[in-house]
């Protein structure tokens, strides 16, 4: 194994920005991802973790020849060495949507094979880049601090600067003592409220504890997912957010769009995609609270059928009370790949919201042998959107539109969607 190069200085031209919130150059026949920087731009880098492979990673921290696209960073802690929140905060708007239209573009054609323009598009609510985030999950220090996660780190940083989001979302935090190793979760909901809730810390095994390696990394992130007890501090726990018209009331760290445009503006897309017809069975697959099933609601009427899938089982009440009144609605408590294959027949339309890591093979092969004629797909990253989107293509399904939005301003994360058809 050669010298590490960690610590190096290395001056280099950036080229193209890649999936992960950096831009790719090339030194002494390595690829380098630099972070901080923009493409076109000469900087110095300093590498930052070198694992001895094909490439290696690195903070642009002098720039020599600037990008036009550059500002001065908006994020005062996500610099080098800094936090893992903002990513793009040193480049307008317009650069910021620029350089994720490349990557998601990407993707689309290293993964699927397929050749698409992509535009990046603003939500409402966005304003100039800054307060937009309405959810923000916080971890907490060995002296009981809240903070930003350091990039690729445990460590936390205490300031409290990130200016994702809305106004107020600080306010106290760091007047107060926290449980060690726990997370807060602020919400501010749809009626300006704020709630705040401290999670206890997880309960890891003893392999998380003692394992350095990639056994120790996944236990940890088993015991961060898993239940954990929760203790409400502010509010009363209970977020109300509206779509459509219509209320719901769920839990403070339950899941609803962190962008405060962002559940309107996708349930609006799948409505105008959808195309369910009268007296259908439609699906709604990793459904949350059913927001889109009440989309769907409305298009296959009182005659038709809309079944939605979720996991959470506190996300499934609360949707259930939130769509009472919608008699054609119903959700079920399950994971989408025990269920998928036994849900109901023949199904016109098919929406799905997975998580970061996508469908996967699994899910998408039996979604093609219930033969839905339109399945809308969205997803929150590029790389596993792609990989969906060809696995689609090798079911006879053809890309009929591809939408993306600047859901989390600042940084490199982009939500897309996809309509399918056949």
């Amino acid at each position: 194994m050669s010298e590490s190069w960690v610590g190096r200085s290395v001056e280099v031209r950036l080229g193209n920005p890649g999936h992960g919130g950096f831009c790719v150059a090339r030194h002494e026949g390595r690829v380098v991802f630099v972070r901080h920087g923009l493409p076109g731009e000469l900087v110095r880098a300093e590498i930052t973790e070198d694992r001895g492979g094909s490439f290696c990673r690195a903070d642009a921290v002098e720039i020599v020849e600037a990008s036009p696209g550059r500002v001065a960073a908006r994020c005062p802690i996500s610099g080098p060495g800094g936090a893992g929140c903002c990513d793009f905060s040193h480049a307008t708007a317009d650069l910021q949507r620029e350089m994720k239209a490349s990557v998601v573009a990407e993707q689309l054609r290293r993964l699927a094979g397929v050749d698409r323009e992509v535009e990046v598009e603003e939500l409402p609510g966005t304003g100039d880049g800054a307060g937009w985030r309405t959810r923000l999950r916080l971890a907490v220090d060995g002296h009981g601090r809240a903070g930003f996660h350091g990039y690729r780190s445990s460590r936390v940083i205490t300031e409290l600067l990130c200016p994702q989001p809305v106004l107020g979302t600080y306010q106290g935090l760091d007047e107060r003592d926290w449980r060690p190793g726990g997370e807060i979760q602020v919400t501010v909901d749809g009626n300006g409220a704020r709630h705040v809730v401290e999670i206890e810390p997880a309960k890891v095994s003893r392999t998380g504890r003692r394992s350095p390696g990639r056994r120790g990394a996944t236990a940890r992130r088993a015991a961060q997912a898993g239940p954990r007890r929760e203790h409400v501090v502010e509010g009363n726990g209970r977020a109300v957010e509206r779509v459509g018209g219509r209320e719901w009331e769920l839990s403070a760290t339950g899941f609803w769009q962190a962008h405060r445009g962002a559940a309107q503006t996708y349930s609006t897309v799948v409505g105008a995609w959808a195309e369910a017809a009268p007296g259908s069975i439609a699906w709604d697959l990793y459904g949350g609270v059913g927001v889109f099933a009440a989309e769907l609601a409305g298009q296959v009427g009182s005659h038709g059928e809309v079944v939605s899938v979720e996991s959470g089982r506190g996300a499934v009440e609360d949707g259930r009370h939130a769509l009472a009144d919608l008699g054609q609605v119903h959700l079920r408590a399950a994971r989408v790949e025990k269920v998928v294959g036994e849900l109901p027949v023949p199904v016109g339309t098919v929406v799905l919201d997975p998580p970061r890591s996508g469908a996967g093979r699994e899910v998408i092969e039996a979604l093609a042998h219930a033969a839905p004629n339109r399945i809308v797909h969205i997803g929150c990253d590029p790389a596993a959107f792609g990989r969906d989107v060809g696995l689609y293509l090798a079911q006879g399904y053809r890309l009929e539109q591809v939408r993306a939005f600047d859901a989390f301003p600042m940084t490199h994360h982009t939500e897309c969607l996809a309509l399918l058809v056949r």
